[in-house]
């Protein structure tokens, strides 16, 4: 049986890069020149404590259920279950990934708000990108003043352009201290930051308003 493998491919000529799907024996995403497996990844973390957020991987649709082993599967319905298992209540969720392929968000409950902020990987994000995602979070928090719903994001694996744009959001509007962001993100996720252009940002970076 083969798996869809996804390669981001470094697109010179517009400056982007793009994912490719070929066949491979694993389902599988490039970390540079070292293959990552999609399932190496916890499925989700935990509310980070003191905010609204949790971070997860992206959770796929029905049609990539026979390339994976029934333990490693996580659908946007194994979202939803593990995260009330929580006795949280997720109530937006912002994807980061730079495709469609995975799900859509015709497969969430219609009670359920969904941002869509085509980001893309490798790259820290752009001023513009920044702030999609502060709008959308802050947008979100005003109209859920009164309730303590959770604003899940999520990019590939939940971990990079994730914990990237969600410690940008509390160093920048919440205040947070950079260093104490980027350790509470890599805790409550399960995972570590592992882009150091993402990090070295965070910590050194300006403030984007």
């Amino acid at each position: 049986m083969t798996i869809l493998l996804l390669v981001h491919v470094p697109n010179r000529l517009w400056g982007r890069g793009f994912e490719i799907s070929v066949t491979w024996p694993v389902l599988a995403f490039s970390l540079g020149n070292k293959l990552i497996l999609w399932t190496d990844y916890l499925p989700l973390g935990q509310r980070m404590p003191g905010t609204r957020f949790i971070a997860f991987k992206v959770p796929l649709k029905k049609s990539f259920e026979w390339r994976l082993a029934p333990k490693d599967r996580f659908s946007p319905f194994d979202l939803l279950k593990k995260i009330r298992e929580q006795k949280e209540e997720l109530g937006m969720i912002i994807d980061l990934t730079y495709t469609t392929r995975y799900y859509g968000p015709e497969e969430l409950p219609k009670t359920l708000c969904y941002s869509k902020i085509l980001t893309v990987g490798h790259e820290v994000p752009d001023n513009e990108t920044i702030f999609k995602f502060k709008c959308a979070v802050k947008e979100f928090l005003w109209e859920n003043r009164d309730n303590d719903k959770l604003i899940g994001v999520h990019c590939t694996h939940g971990l990079n352009r994730t914990g990237y744009l969600v410690c940008r959001y509390l160093i920048d509007v919440e205040g947070m201290e950079p260093n104490v962001a980027i350790e509470l993100f890599n805790r409550s996720r399960g995972h570590s930051i592992e882009r150091k252009n993402y990090i070295e940002d965070l910590q050194k970076g300006p403030i984007r308003m």
